[in-house]
């Protein structure tokens, strides 16, 4: 069979995925299933490989989803104990306070405070919790929408402790990392994983900047008034002080502690400047703009939600006490991060879980589940149940978030198992180690055909040849569309990225790191996210409303970390 059917043949799965949840609106809870029971048969007819093998490494993708699922299941808690506790709402007054003009709320809100929340969330948190306070603030809800979900992009890489990272390419690429660190050209994976974070910042970095004065131009162009990107524009000193009072942290972090926490530390340490600065008028525009009169605003702007519904906020405790357990949760999270405390290393150590040799097949392991050093457990978990004594919450109370958070989390672990699984198979498909070559060769099956990415990195990799570094953002971009996460996207691709940067004799980490800024911006198209925020602002079966307009800055991302990625390879940055 030619490498072109098998890379087509590999190719169906996804798209099977893409036309159940874009073309038929299917939510990703049904799609994925029905794309992984797809891949699992093409994995046996087409490849040859054993039903058990198959469900092994099925098996092996929900042990590493679980991992994630506490992470989610800990983000979750933290943000519905903060929303019973009236926290979330204190917070909220506090930002409401800082100024009228509504293109500095878009910085603050859609820029930095979710910078903060995906950097110890993730998940699709962010634009879900910064629409609903945009919109409490007087923003037309198809406007918030729009902006939150364009913002949630270039923090997404190191979101949720840098789980897109370590996760995403610590599953996808773990052969690798194991051969690299093996033959000396790394003392460990988290060398090498720090080495992708390092190179995803430099692209990320740009677009940190080009981004908000864009988004701003973009919504005072299409939801202003005037319709005029000038209005927009003006707001640039202020956008601009925004960016590096982000990036400079985020770098800084970035480059000597690792990918945990740069979006977390730079999205809190600037969201304090930029917020102090904004109280005393610093780079403030001097005029105060607004969306206008609300009778004033097109049909389409609006859902079934007031703008204002809840009317006039209300602090239930002080700023401080509202924000401690996220500054609780940023100090643990980076002094357990530490190479030279000794948290890190006794974190590892105890309350591990490890699945090994999965129904007998040798080398169908996986990462072992930590449950300490997992954020989900510590600190979010361990910060929930504080929250409770700290802000005095009753009973009652306690009951309804965790409960909340249990429901919400059915959709996710459905979704997320089966497309963990399904990149499991596609990366078992092929390349067999030498005692599991031995074990399947008596099932009949020779380990002679490629992987599922490996025939797509062949292929795609014959049809365009060396421009490939203009695409290689957007089909991270793609994963993150078809999946709903970074993570998952990372998890799908990043071998298939390493093989064809292998093949065009590319530097892979330039190429793989194009993944995972792309796998970040996808955030902007991505159909759970939007299901997300159309859902909290009342903005439902809008989805391709929304999709129309965040296309616009998602396009645009691609181009500039193209450019980086050209940039990058054209001053021979790191030839591995």
């Amino acid at each position: 069979m030619s490498i072109t059917i098998l890379a087509l043949v590999g190719l169906i799965p996804i798209l099977v995925a893409l036309v159940l949840m874009v073309g038929m609106r299917l939510g990703a809870m049904k799609a994925m299933p029905i794309a992984w029971f797809t891949c699992f048969v093409f994995a046996v007819l087409v490849w040859r490989l054993p039903i058990p093998y198959v469900f092994a490494l099925s098996l092996q993708g929900v042990s590493s989803a679980a991992s994630v699922l506490i992470i989610v299941f800990g983000a979750l808690l933290i943000l519905h104990t903060l929303q019973v506790s009236g926290g979330m709402e204190t917070i909220q007054y506090g930002m409401q306070q800082i100024s009228k003009d509504m293109r500095v709320q878009a910085i603050i809100i859609g820029y930095m405070f979710s910078a903060f929340i995906e950097g110890a969330a993730g998940f699709g948190t962010p634009a879900a919790l910064a629409a609903p306070l945009l919109l409490s603030l007087g923003f037309p809800p198809m406007a918030a929408a729009v902006l939150c979900l364009a913002f949630n992009s270039f923090p997404v890489t190191f979101g949720a402790v840098g789980t897109p990272i370590i996760s995403g390419f610590g599953t996808s690429l773990q052969a690798v990392i194991k051969a690299a660190v093996d033959a000396g050209t790394f003392q460990s994976p988290e060398q090498f994983l720090k080495l992708i974070g390092q190179t995803v910042t430099l692209m990320h970095t740009p677009m940190a900047i080009i981004l908000p004065i864009f988004m701003l131009g973009f919504i005072t162009r299409f939801f202003g008034p005037a319709r005029s990107w000038k209005e927009g524009f003006a707001a640039w000193k202020f956008c601009l002080f925004a960016a590096i009072s982000f990036i400079i942290p985020y770098l800084l972090v970035a480059w000597i502690v690792g990918p945990e926490v740069p979006s977390l530390v730079g999205g809190l340490v600037g969201l304090g400047i930029v917020m102090f600065g904004a109280k005393r008028g610093f780079c403030v525009p001097k005029d105060v703009w607004t969306f206008g009169e609300v009778a004033q605003w097109e049909a389409s702007w609006t859902g079934a939600i007031a703008y204002n519904e809840k009317g006039e906020l209300k602090p239930h405790m002080s700023q401080l006490k509202a924000w401690m357990p996220y500054i609780l949760i940023g100090i643990i999270l980076v002094i357990t991060r530490i190479d030279i405390l000794p948290l890190k290393a006794w974190m590892n150590k105890y309350m591990v879980l490890a699945f090994t040799d999965i129904l007998g097949y040798q080398g169908v392991s996986d990462n072992s589940i930590k449950f300490l050093y997992l954020p989900g457990t510590v600190p979010f978990m361990l910060i929930a149940i504080v929250t409770i004594g700290m802000h005095k919450i009753p009973r009652a109370k306690v009951s309804t978030a965790w409960l909340d958070t249990l429901k919400k989390m059915k959709p996710a672990t459905i979704s997320l198992c089966a497309s963990v699984a399904l990149v499991k198979i596609f990366q078992g498909s092929g390349g067999f180690n030498a005692a599991l070559a031995a074990q399947l060769a008596e099932a009949g099956v020779s380990g002679s055909l490629p992987s599922m990415p490996m025939a797509m990195a062949t292929a795609m990799a014959s049809l365009v040849g060396p421009i490939w570094p203009i695409f290689a953002s957007y089909v991270g971009g793609l994963g993150a569309f078809i999946t709903g996460s970074n993570t998952v996207s990372d998890m799908l691709f990043g071998l298939f990225q390493w093989n064809i940067a292998g093949q065009l004799s590319l530097s892979r980490v330039v190429i793989v790191a194009a993944q995972g800024a792309g796998g970040a911006m996808g955030n902007m198209i991505c159909v759970h996210n939007i299901v997300a925020v159309c859902t909290v602002v009342g903005l439902l079966n809008r989805e391709g409303d929304i999709i129309k307009k965040t296309f616009w800055p998602f396009l645009l991302y691609g181009v500039v970390v193209a450019m980086a990625a050209y940039i990058l390879l054209g001053t021979g940055y790191s030839a591995f």
